[in-house]
């Protein structure tokens, strides 16, 4: 009778192996799935780069323009006095 069950037990043992591997595949597999649609959920990451890239030359485009001032000045009235002669 010993016998008998001793192989049960190992046949149910081995079964719910078999069936915990199953189960921790399937969870890997729902895990990765999971992973590559959460990464792949950026439409609005190039705008938001972009976005910032436009301001951060504006800002460069502002500082250049008040720190040459002066220099701009001069060629604006240069430009502006040979067509002023036309």
């Amino acid at each position: 009778m010993e016998k008998v069950m001793g192989k049960n037990a190992g046949a149910t043992c081995a079964s719910r192996v078999r069936h915990a591997e199953r189960l921790s595949r399937e969870l890997i597999g729902r895990l990765h799935a999971k992973a590559v649609t959460a990464g792949k959920n950026d439409t609005g990451q190039g705008t938001t780069e972009y976005a910032i890239l436009v301001g951060v030359l504006v800002v460069i485009a502002i500082v250049a323009i008040v720190a040459f001032r002066p220099k701009l000045q001069e060629l604006w009235n240069a430009i502006a006095e040979g067509m002023g002669q036309l």
